[in-house]
């Protein structure tokens, strides 16, 4: 019988830090602030380790409770607090970063992406230079408080970070803005996009690719382009992952459930294309939704995906 090593050799070695983002204040439904405890309970720490990598768990964020504060402006919902949070988020990946960790940050709900890839930008901007972002998710997430027809700001992290007007403590954290250049950054897999949010990805100037994209195209040739746009000029790129990039059908417990997303075998082409390029700096994986999820499906779907963005290979 031939034996199958634990790791394999083509496999970069990585020291990660897992930090957990229990926030739930950036929509209405409750249950994504116990995505965290979802994906560790699926194992992610132990398949990540099976891959060779070292990996330290960093424990979560403190979170203010819905119940514990008055939610604010209903244009921006607990802005103020989800912007305590993302500060908090961004210091401490700005920290794994300075001590040569990957962060992989396990939310909660898409509006922690405002901290970590800040705190990615702000680590490499004291460096001298630039990072890519590839947002794969079924939302373009980049209304404003303008332009939200809900006021919740999970669905406005991406305008925070491109600098648009009405988000300016979001924005603004470590006083710089924009944290990404629009060339550099790629929505990947979008199909709900609101009126307003179209405007608005046209006045950005950020990349796109649409489920149709991905559709007429294929996964690899759309992965390919993305990772390119992302990479020029820039040290590498922050992945953020939505699971409801993924169809229902794959991954039922998420924030907001949007039919004809990529299937089980697109989304991890697109991980495997990833790891492959081998310029990933950081990643987020968000809106694990455990209250409405099927035997904790989709949060084992995501520790999947997060092992083949970090290299895991069916050979």
């Amino acid at each position: 019988m031939v034996s199958i090593p634990a790791s394999f050799p083509d496999v970069i070695k990585k020291k990660i830090r897992v930090i957990g983002v229990p926030l739930d204040l950036g929509q209405q439904r409750r249950g994504v602030d116990m995505g965290p405890s979802a994906v560790r309970v699926a194992g992610l720490e132990a398949k990540l380790e099976a891959l060779g990598h070292e990996v330290e768990d960093g424990g979560n964020i403190a979170v203010t409770l819905p119940e514990q504060k008055n939610f604010g402006d209903e244009h921006s919902r607990y802005l103020r607090e989800i912007t305590a949070t993302c500060t908090k988020l961004a210091d401490e990946v700005l920290t794994a970063l300075e001590e040569d960790k990957t962060p992989l940050s396990i939310g909660g709900d898409h509006s922690i992406a405002a901290g970590s890839v800040s705190g990615v930008a702000e680590y490499y901007r004291r460096e001298g230079q630039h990072i890519g972002l590839i947002w794969i998710d079924a939302h373009s997430d980049i209304n404003t408080p303008e332009t939200s027809p809900s006021g919740n700001v999970h669905g406005m992290p991406l305008a925070a970070l491109m600098g648009l007007n009405g988000l300016d403590p979001l924005a603004n954290l470590y006083d710089w803005t924009p944290k990404i250049r629009p060339e550099n950054c790629v929505l990947v897999g979008i199909r709900d996009v609101d009126m307003a949010e179209k405007e608005n990805i046209r006045k950005t100037g950020v990349e796109f690719f649409t489920m149709r994209d991905i559709d007429e195209r294929g996964m690899r040739t759309v992965m390919e382009e993305a990772l390119r746009m992302a990479g020029r000029g820039t040290v590498g790129y922050h992945i953020s992952l939505d699971m409801d990039w993924v169809d229902p059908e794959d991954a039922p417990g998420v924030g907001t459930r949007v039919p004809g997303g990529a299937t089980y075998r697109e989304a991890h082409l697109a991980m495997e294309i990833i790891a492959d390029h081998g310029r990933m700096t950081s990643m987020d994986i968000v809106e694990v939704n455990p209250v409405i999820d099927e035997y904790n499906r989709t949060a084992e779907l995501a520790v999947e995906l997060a092992s083949s963005a970090f290299g895991k290979k069916i050979l």
